[in-house]
């Protein structure tokens, strides 16, 4: 199947699916918006159809890369929803102790892009875990659809709490160094700015196109930060001078870029969201940043 990419869809267009992708309409109101772009023979549908993503792209780490050791977890999550599962990844020879990386999912729970991108993590020398938000609701179903809809239907501060308590398990296992950091896309990006409120001795924390704390939050902030937004994200990224103003005033030790003609999500290259030119530097970019302030 051929990648769709983001210049081969009106603007507009992006714009409404990613309303849809975050709940503000349903699919018959985008599919009704969706009509009048769906011409020569394509339908409504069809355009919805072919923004969702697709995982067979997403695969840049083989599951059973022989350089990695991945395995399903449970942790204790006692202030959360009780347990939490999720998908742990380490380098299959670990000389010493290496530091480690929460990587938190967009809004729909646990996916292969997420379980990727911490195989990605792995291979860069580090231990990964990815935490599935919906495990209280059985976990992410395999479907984008069923995902969103169970996603409102958990609590959102105990899910929070299960982010809290998988970052002490990761932090706490024998061959963490003791430098954690943390990364994550959308829902996942607010949910790291959050744990960079929460956690004073948070060593590192990237956030995607992340929803900003409050003025008072940033206060709390100790770990540095790298942030990634999309130029073409009026939602999120209009949010950002005002948290920047914040970040100085408190002297927080912050790195921003603003990815000129990209889309929320770029960094997911299941969709045609997805701007390979902006996910590949600023994944190097972030890279470079948890190579600096984890393995220093």
């Amino acid at each position: 199947m051929e990648r769709k990419k983001a210049s081969d869809y009106p603007q507009e267009l992006l714009d409404l699916f990613d309303r849809y992708v975050h709940g503000e309409i349903g699919r018959r109101v985008f599919l009704d918006g969706a009509q009048r772009f769906a011409v020569g023979g394509v339908t409504a549908m069809a355009l919805w159809e072919s923004l969702r993503p697709n995982y067979a792209f997403a695969q840049q780490v083989p599951v059973d890369d022989k350089r990695l050791k991945t395995e399903r977890v449970t942790v204790q999550s006692p202030n959360g929803n009780g347990t939490i599962n999720g998908y742990y990844v380490r380098p299959a020879k670990i000389t010493g102790k290496i530091p480690a990386v929460l990587v938190i999912h967009e809004n729909r729970g646990l996916n292969p892009y997420i379980e990727d991108v911490a195989r990605r993590l792995g291979t860069a020398g580090y231990l990964a875990f990815a935490p599935d938000g919906l495990t209280s609701l059985g976990g992410y179903p395999g479907d984008e659809e069923k995902a969103a809809a169970m996603f409102p239907k958990v609590d959102g501060a105990k899910m929070f709490e299960d982010f809290v308590a998988s970052i002490a398990w990761l932090k706490a296992r024998p061959e963490c160094s003791g430098k954690y950091g943390a990364v994550g896309f959308c829902f996942g990006g607010t949910s790291v700015n959050k744990l960079a409120v929460r956690l004073p001795d948070l060593t590192a924390a990237v956030a995607y196109y992340g929803g900003q704390p409050s003025a008072d939050d940033t206060v709390k902030i100790k770990a540095p930060l790298l942030l990634h937004y999309a130029g073409l994200d009026t939602r999120v990224t209009g949010g950002f001078p005002a948290w920047e103003e914040a970040l100085k005033a408190n002297h927080i030790t912050y790195t921003a870029y603003i990815y000129d003609g990209a889309n929320h999500g770029f960094h997911n290259d299941t969709t045609p969201r997805y701007d390979e030119a902006a996910a590949k530097l600023s994944w190097q970019r972030t890279l470079d940043f948890f190579n600096k302030y984890l393995k220093s």
